[in-house]
């Protein structure tokens, strides 16, 4: 399994970014993917995870009223669809899968190699 993101760049103080994340070799156990971030000097967090299906997702309480997941089974991708940006917001953007949406929060089992979103006017 194998998964690759893109979108990341900079962006100006309100604006938006979608970010992209295609899964190679999807399998049983990538039945959920998710989106984690990490800014310097800080911890990887949580943003937001879904099904495949799309049915049942999860977020960031902080982050849910500015942040979208969504995927596109045909394409085997996964979306982030980042609203409102702040500086805050500046870290790299990690996609992740697992066999369950609780799974990926936790961490899941697969891991891309992330990209960089920077929010600075």
């Amino acid at each position: 399994v194998q998964l690759v993101e893109s979108g990341g760049g900079l962006v100006q103080p309100g604006g938006s970014l979608k970010l992209s994340c295609v899964v190679f070799g999807r399998a049983l156990s990538t039945t959920a993917v998710g989106w984690f971030r990490q800014a310097p000097g800080k911890e990887r967090e949580f943003v937001a995870a879904s099904t495949w299906s799309g049915r049942t997702t999860s977020y960031a309480d902080s982050l849910r009223e500015r942040f979208t997941i969504s995927t596109d089974n045909a394409k085997n991708t996964v979306y982030l669809q980042m609203n409102d940006l702040k500086p805050d917001d500046t870290a790299v953007y990690y996609c992740n899968a697992g066999p369950t949406p609780s799974a990926v929060q936790r961490g899941g089992t697969y891991w891309g190699q992330g990209t960089q979103v920077t929010v600075s006017s």
